[in-house]
């Protein structure tokens, strides 16, 4: 048989894409029972996905057909075990599909027992056997769960890592069954572009340093680093000196910024002094040194 390379992005593209289809139509099927009880479907939340997983193994490899995600990945599953190939070896990636008895315990490893695991962390959970007596019969049986779990974990590392230098045999279930995926078609690229979900990572992580930046900015200090370069200082210099420059209205209690002798309201100068320990005139741009009540004529109240 000819040696061949698959790509190990689309392989691992390709599990991705199988989870988030079974995460979709679990979305659009919790959607049908919205209206009943709350808190009920999530009882059954292991046999929701358990039918799921199901229903995606019964219409894709049961009948020979690659799952959603090798599908869009131009991946098939096949029999490593059969050293023979069928008809004219050219592409290398000629080759039976796996057997009923393959199929089927692809079934049971991957919908059985993620339900049966699932319910038993779940069952031990509630149960509480983490925090009963040790040497308990409950206690023992947590530490085996834990054992196997620990033990699942570093077999799948370690087969990730073969996974990684070998490229073949992404997960232990395709190692134990011999099901190694190859190419369905020799001349077909991938059907997925990540040109869009590029962008959107982009535009996700942008947007979050905007939220953590802007909180940290000072509005007055921004538009002070700004008003040299403003196009209206006409305005500026024509405004009526009687209105506050920050609410453009007028003071009610006057209050002078020194030494630009411009008035404001009292309690928008003390807000923008309290706030920014070196405030600058909204209206010359020069620091307040000091604040003193204005002793002129009284004015109108607001």
């Amino acid at each position: 048989m000819i040696p061949i390379m698959i790509s190990r992005v689309n392989q691992i593209d390709a599990g991705r894409l199988d989870i988030e289809m079974a995460a979709m139509l679990k979305e659009q099927l919790v959607k049908v029972f919205s209206l009943m009880k709350p808190g009920m479907l999530f009882q059954y939340e292991a046999e929701l996905d358990a039918f799921l997983e199901f229903l995606i193994w019964r219409f894709s490899i049961w009948v020979d057909k690659p799952t959603p995600g090798n599908s869009l990945m131009n991946l098939r599953y096949r029999d490593e075990r059969a050293t023979e190939v069928r008809g004219k070896v050219r592409t290398g990636l000629e080759g039976p599909g796996l057997t009923v008895t393959q199929k089927l315990w692809y079934c049971i490893a991957t919908v059985g027992s993620q339900y049966i695991w699932s319910r038993l962390q779940s069952f031990s959970a509630f149960r509480r056997w983490s925090d009963s007596d040790q040497r308990s019969i409950p206690q023992q049986a947590w530490i085996f769960l834990q054992r196997i779990e620990g033990f699942y974990k570093a077999a799948s590392l370690g087969n990730l890592l073969i996974f990684l230098y070998t490229g073949k045999y992404r997960s232990l279930i395709e190692r134990a069954l011999r099901a190694r995926l190859v190419y369905g078609s020799p001349n077909m690229n991938r059907s997925v572009s990540f040109e869009y979900m590029n962008r959107q990572l982009v535009w996700n992580e942008f947007s979050e340093m905007l939220l953590l930046l802007l909180p940290l900015l000072n509005s007055s200090s921004m538009k002070n680093l700004f008003h040299p370069f403003s196009k209206d200082k006409s305005s500026d210099s024509t405004a009526d000196d009687n209105l506050c420059p920050i609410c453009q209205s007028t003071p009610t209690i006057s209050f002078i910024a020194l030494p630009c002798q411009h008035r404001y309201c009292y309690y928008c100068l003390q807000t923008r002094c309290s706030a920014a320990p070196k405030f600058r005139c909204a209206r010359c741009s020069e620091p307040v040194t000091a604040v003193r009540r204005y002793r002129g004529s009284t004015t109108p109240q607001k």
